[in-house]
């Protein structure tokens, strides 16, 4: 009679309003807010580092900058600044188990396909960047949650709940609300381009979806552990088949030719134009290690509604930056897309409580109910 009475007071004793918590407890709770904590980090990179660079390049193309395959190289070359912790990584997990064969010939054309395809996908943005004042451009960019909503769907089974149709609808209205006033009248647009440069900036959108959902499908079943390693190992070859390909299209073009001129020609100088380019590259990196993060470690669908949060605070640094115009009809916009992304957030919320009740659940002895239940709120202390 005497166990169960101490049993209950050394459980007593962990109670947080005891002020007593053994080291197990802690490190129970530290595993269990592991993927929170996760999130967090790798969220703070996509939008520090989308913030950065939409602006940084924009301040390219606004001083002089007229190179759209310079503006789109920026967005993968800086894959070089990996290898340390490439290095890193591979000492702390060594490979010691030997690799299959069909994942040493999967990987490689994955890397190549994937990157030639974002090789366009950049493109379209750099773009969409130099017709389009930044406050449209992100808000148009915005939309890329909406689309890998539907593609998600039929490529990585994720259910369409209310609240996911619900964004989906007030990121198609943000959308239709700038195409029915452009931006025309901002000295930051070139006269008669909005229509290219909106179109351009859409399709950049919709194409980066269908990638993600893609990659989400294929490095899922040829990566079956996600560790570091294996994230920064798909953004480095991938970013580096990028560098490539835009940089074939860069002399092919013959625009490589006008480059000296246009770094004499910078209104801030030389130094600030590498600056300016250097600076957008490591952005841009900073923004890719999130994302991809963010897609292999939950699902490529919440990496898209992180990357939207930045809807309402590129515009505003537009406004202050660069002095884009800030109409009714883009403040209905941008508060749409901001109502659309918290709507996803509020489903991921709900489903992560539910998934938590559920391996509540899962872990109690199906003896009684009573401890089951016991069992549960335990869990949540």
């Amino acid at each position: 009679m005497d166990l169960p009475v101490q049993e209950t007071k050394e459980t007593n004793s962990d109670h947080p309003e005891n002020g007593n918590i053994s080291p197990k407890r802690i490190f129970a709770l530290l595993k269990q807010h592991k993927t929170w904590f996760q999130m967090v980090i790798y969220s703070l990179l996509v939008l520090s580092g989308q913030s950065a660079a939409t602006l940084l390049g924009r301040l390219y193309y606004k001083k002089g900058g007229k190179s759209k395959y310079m503006a789109a190289l920026v967005q993968s070359a800086g894959f070089p600044i990996l290898l340390p912790f490439l290095y890193i990584a591979a000492r702390n997990n060594p490979t010691i188990q030997q690799t299959s064969p069909s994942k040493n010939l999967a990987l490689p054309a994955l890397y190549i396909c994937f990157g030639t395809f974002l090789a366009f996908d950049c493109m379209l943005y750099a773009a969409g960047l130099m017709y389009l004042p930044v406050s449209t451009f992100s808000l148009i960019c915005s939309s890329q949650l909406g689309f890998n909503a539907f593609f998600s769907y039929f490529l990585n089974s994720q259910k369409l709940t209310a609240l996911i149709l619900n964004s989906i609808v007030l990121l198609t209205l943000s959308t239709v609300l700038l195409v029915l006033q452009p931006d025309s009248s901002t000295g930051a647009v070139i006269e008669g381009k909005y229509a290219l440069g909106f179109i351009c900036t859409l399709t950049g959108a919709a194409g980066y979806a269908f990638l993600l959902s893609v990659e989400q499908l294929a490095y899922g079943k040829v990566l079956k552990r996600q560790t570091v390693k294996e994230i920064l190992n798909v953004i480095f070859y991938e970013s580096m088949v990028t560098t490539c390909a835009l940089l074939v299209g860069l002399f092919g073009s013959g625009e490589w030719r006008s480059l000296k001129n246009e770094m004499e020609g910078f209104q801030l100088g030389k130094t600030w134009y590498v600056m300016v380019l250097v600076s957008a590259a490591l952005a841009w990196q900073v923004f890719a290690i999130g994302m991809v993060s963010l897609m292999l470690k939950i699902s490529s669908l919440f990496a898209n509604v992180v990357s939207s949060m930045n809807v309402p605070v590129v515009p505003v640094l537009a406004v202050v930056v660069f002095r884009d115009k800030m109409s009714g009809l883009k403040i209905v916009a941008m508060l749409l897309a901001v109502w659309g992304s918290l709507s996803y957030v509020y489903q991921q919320y709900l489903d992560d409580v539910k998934s938590r009740a559920d391996n509540a659940v899962a872990t109690c002895p199906p003896i009684q109910v009573i401890a089951a239940t016991s069992c549960e709120n335990e869990h949540y202390k």
